[in-house]
C-alpha cells in the first residue's frame, strides 16, 4: 500500500506545495490519468496508509533515539516558525507537505519489514520510475510540443493566472516528464535508479542472468536519455560521481577500478564540456542566477535569525529584496539555505543534521544481497541530498516523499542486520 503511494506520488505529485491553488482537480477519468493531481489527494492516500501503518507499527529500538527525533524536532520548530509567517496560506500549504515527508519517514522505519515486503514495496516504485521515463520519451518524440499546443489553445486563455515558471517550463524544449520542470525529473532519476536497477539484478528467482541485464540496459539507457534531454546540468555531473562512488565499491582489483573510474571520468567531464559549451558561453545564466538567490537567502536569514520568514514564503521574502535584473523565483534552489531563510538558522541546522546523520547511519559496504540494496538505497539518497544543494527537492512530494520514506527503511534495515535480536 505505501509503495503505490509511493508511486502515485512520483508519477502525480510533481509539484511543489506553494504551487498548490494552480493545479485543479481532474474533471474525468482521462484528466486523472494524464494530468497532475492536487495535493489533497495525495494527503488522503498517505493519511489512510498511515492509519493502516499503526496497527503494524514497532518502535525500531536499534536506531537510536536521537536520530528518531530529529523530524519531529524539525517538524515542530516548523510549526513555531508558522507563528511568524509573512504569507498564511503558503505556510499552511508548506506545514501540512512537511508533515506528509515526516510521516513518510516513520512509515520507512517502524511499518516497513525489509524481507518480507521488499517486493510488495519496491514494485510500485520501479513500475513508477519506468513510466517516467516512457512519459520523458513521449514528451521528447512530439508529446511536448503537442502539449504545449493544446496548453495555449484551450487551457492558457481560460486561466485567471499562470505561474511564470510553468510558462517558462512548457515553452521550453526540456523534458520533464510528470515532474513540475526538468531538474526535477533529474533527482527523480538519481533517488531512483540505483535502487531500480539492483533490484531487477537480483530478481534471479524470476529471471535468467540474459533477461535481467537486458532489463537493467534498457531502463538504463532509458534514464540516461531522459536525463540528457532534461538538459540539468547538476543532474549530469550528479549522476557521473555516483557512478564513480559505484565503481569504488565494485569487487574488482585496485587497478582495474583505476582505469575504469579515470575512463568514466574523463569521458563524463568531456561530454558534460561539450554538450553545455554554448550554456557557458552565454555567462551561464541559470548559475548567476542561484547566487542571487543563495545571497537573498542569507541576507533574509539573518535579518530573521530565529524563525525565518515563515515555511515556504521565500518568494515573498525575495519579491522585495532580489535585484531588477534576476529573475523571480519561489524557491532558493538550496534546500539548506531555504530553511534557514523560512524558518530561522535552527531549522536548517537540524535539517542538514538529520540529512548527514541519514547517510552516516544508513551506509554499509555492499557485502551481501540485503547490504547491497541498502547500499543502492543509500546511493539514491546521497544524490538526493547533494542535488538539494543546487534545486529543491525538499518542496516536491515527488521526491520528497520517497526520500523520507527510503531513509526510514534504510536506517531500519541497517539497524536490523546489526541488532543481535
Amino acid at each position: 500500500m505505501f509503495g503505490v503511494v509511493l508511486g502515485l506520488a512520483v508519477l502525480k505529485l510533481g509539484n511543489p506545495p506553494i504551487m498548490a491553488k494552480f493545479v485543479t482537480r481532474p474533471a474525468d477519468l482521462t484528466e486523472w490519468i494524464l494530468i497532475a493531481w492536487p495535493l489533497k489527494v495525495g494527503y488522503w492516500l498517505l493519511g489512510v496508509t498511515a492509519l493502516v501503518g499503526l496497527m503494524v507499527a514497532r518502535r525500531p529500538s536499534a536506531i537510536p533515539r536521537w536520530l528518531l527525533a530529529l523530524p519531529l524536532v524539525w517538524l515542530g520548530w516548523q510549526f513555531v516558525a508558522a507563528s511568524r509567517t509573512v504569507d498564511a496560506e503558503l505556510t499552511r500549504q508548506t506545514l501540512k507537505h512537511f508533515t506528509a515527508c515526516v510521516a513518510c519517514f516513520y512509515l520507512g522505519c517502524c511499518c516497513l519489514d525489509a524481507q518480507r515486503q521488499r517486493a510488495s514495496f519496491w514494485i510500485p516504485i520501479v513500475c513508477a520510475l519506468v513510466l517516467v521515463i516512457a512519459v520523458g520519451f513521449e514528451q521528447h518524440f512530439g508529446g511536448l510540443e503537442q502539449t504545449r499546443r493544446y496548453f495555449f489553445a484551450y487551457i492558457y486563455p481560460d486561466l485567471p493566472a499562470v505561474p511564470p515558471e510553468y510558462l517558462k517550463r512548457i515553452s521550453s524544449d526540456r523534458i520533464f516528464s510528470t515532474l513540475f520542470y526538468p531538474n526535477a525529473l533529474a533527482g527523480v532519476i538519481l533517488l531512483l535508479l540505483p535502487v531500480s536497477l539492483g533490484l531487477i539484478w537480483q530478481s534471479d528467482r524470476r529471471l535468467t542472468p540474459g533477461a535481467r541485464g537486458l532489463l537493467m540496459g534498457l531502463l538504463a539507457i532509458g534514464a540516461s536519455a531522459c536525463l540528457y534531454w532534461s538538459g540539468s546540468k547538476g543532474g549530469w555531473l550528479l549522476a557521473l560521481l555516483l557512478g564513480l562512488v559505484f565503481l569504488l565499491h565494485l569487487p574488482i582489483p585496485n587497478r582495474v577500478k583505476a582505469v575504469i573510474v579515470a575512463l568514466v571520468l574523463i569521458g563524463g567531464l568531456t561530454g558534460f564540456l561539450v554538450r553545455y559549451a554554448a550554456f557557458f558561453e552565454r555567462g551561464a545564466t541559470s548559475v548567476v542566477a542561484r547566487f542571487d538567490y543563495w545571497r537573498a537567502a542569507m541576507q533574509t536569514a539573518a535579518a530573521n535569525p530565529l524563525f525565518g520568514t515563515g515555511p515556504g514564503t521565500f518568494g515573498t521574502a525575495y519579491q522585495a529584496i532580489k535585484k531588477p535584473e534576476s529573475e523571480m523565483s519561489r524557491l532558493t534552489h538550496n534546500d539548506y539555505l531555504q530553511q534557514a531563510s523560512d524558518s530561522g538558522f535552527a531549522a536548517g541546522a537540524v535539517y542538514l543534521a538529520f540529512v548527514l546523520s541519514v547517510l552516516w547511519r544508513g551506509y554499509d559496504k555492499p557485502k551481501d544481497q540485503d547490504s547491497r540494496i541498502g547500499f543502492l538505497v543509500w546511493l539514491g539518497l546521497l544524490g538526493w541530498a547533494l542535488q538539494s544543494f543546487l534545486e529543491f527537492g525538499l518542496y516536491i512530494p515527488a521526491l520528497a516523499w520517497p526520500a523520507f520514506a527510503f531513509a526510514g527503511w534504510l536506517l531500519q534495515t541497517k539497524a536490523g542486520r546489526l541488532s543481535p535480536h
